[in-house]
């Protein structure tokens, strides 16, 4: 061993000669012979196993043994997807991030690591590990499933909720059994805002239903946040929203009559629609039709009365010759478009005349 020759050579903790290099200054005054130390206790011990009391050095082997084992039981390692939470006599006391880490031996401190990152889910109204893979419940659970809705009636509601740990040690102290509580919690919720909801949109329609599991997520997490729980909700999926199995028949025949009266109305709206446009139409048109006839009327009323007021006014100055032009006039428009034959008042018999009618006819009919 190398302190068993300490007059040929020195350990790297001991004492470094005075004089030679340091120009006859005092050397300052060196701390504890590190090798020294190991020299005696390696003497030490070698002195107590070559003793004759075996049993004793066998004892106190073991006792060493077992302290170092109990030493080293407080290793322990946090998975990538987990967080150490230590507790030290049951109280919490520290969390430790992902690696290799170390705690005081048990009793004195122990550890807990909840996986943190991973998704759980609770089933509530029916209990079937194949239930997303078949598309069905093969094992409902009606007392959680059946729930009463705003207008009165039973709605069997199927629905899952995804969690995980948001904080470790909220997660470990503040909730006895976290499982059920969740489950609890997320069926309270989902009466709650069924309670608020008629049964029909609730069967029949996407929008509601995606803005009901929507809000009971928000309702089971404001219920968990006051608990100080430690879990986020991920998602709230409602895989199944029907009548109950004793009146389904009777809803989608309810259902199928609704639809009907639908289209019987939105065929009705479609035949207003077309009629009423047309009807108004057809009514705008005879008004201004009979607005323009009143207009007209009107107009030749004061056309009419001026002329006869004018031939009035020269019947007055002239009236034979007045009397005359009507006369002329008035035969004129009777006769028109027939033969005339002109005959003199005085006895001289048929006056002479240019044909010119029949000229005219005679020349259209050679073209």
């Amino acid at each position: 061993m190398p302190w068993d020759n300490q007059e040929e050579q020195h350990g790297p903790w001991s004492p470094r000669p005075s004089g030679g290099d340091t120009g006859g200054r005092d050397t300052p005054p060196q701390g504890p012979d590190l090798d020294e130390i190991l020299r005696r206790i390696h003497t030490k011990s070698r002195q107590f196993f070559s003793s004759g009391d075996n049993s004793g050095k066998s004892l106190l082997l073991t006792a060493i043994i077992a302290v170092l084992l109990w030493l080293s039981s407080g290793i322990y390692f946090v998975h990538a997807d987990q967080e150490g939470v230590v507790l030290r006599f049951g109280a919490y006391s520290r969390t430790t991030a992902p690696g290799l880490n170390y705690h005081l031996p048990y009793p004195i401190e122990t550890v807990e690591t909840p996986r943190v990152t991973a998704i759980n889910h609770v089933e509530i109204g029916f209990r079937s590990g194949g239930y997303m893979r078949a598309g069905r419940n093969d094992n409902a659970v009606p007392e959680e499933s059946l729930m009463l809705t705003g207008d009165e009636n039973i709605v069997d509601i199927d629905f899952e909720v995804q969690w995980r740990i948001s904080s470790a040690p909220d997660f470990l102290f503040n909730v006895r059994n976290p499982e059920e509580t969740v489950k609890a919690v997320s069926e309270s919720a989902m009466r709650e805002i069924i309670g608020k909801t008629s049964i029909i949109p609730v069967i029949s329609e996407g929008a509601v239903k995606l803005q009901v599991a929507q809000d009971t997520r928000h309702l089971i997490q404001e219920t968990l946040d006051h608990y100080k729980a430690g879990i986020d909700i991920v998602a709230v999926n409602l895989l199944k929203a029907d009548p109950p199995t004793q009146v389904i028949d009777a809803f989608h025949d309810l259902q199928s009559a609704r639809a009907d009266m639908e289209t019987a109305s939105n065929q009705a709206e479609a035949y207003r629609s077309d009629i009423l446009p047309r009807a108004r139409g057809d009514a705008q048109k005879l008004v201004l039709d009979a607005e323009a006839y009143k207009q007209q009327a009107i107009a030749d009323a004061q056309g009419q009365s001026s002329r006869f007021l004018a031939i009035y006014s020269e019947y007055r100055q002239s009236r034979d010759v007045t009397r005359k032009r009507l006369y002329l006039e008035t035969m004129e428009e009777i006769l028109q478009g027939m033969n005339k034959i002109i005959v003199d008042p005085k006895g001289a018999g048929v006056v002479p005349y240019l044909p010119l009618p029949e000229l005219k006819a005679k020349s259209e009919d050679t073209k």
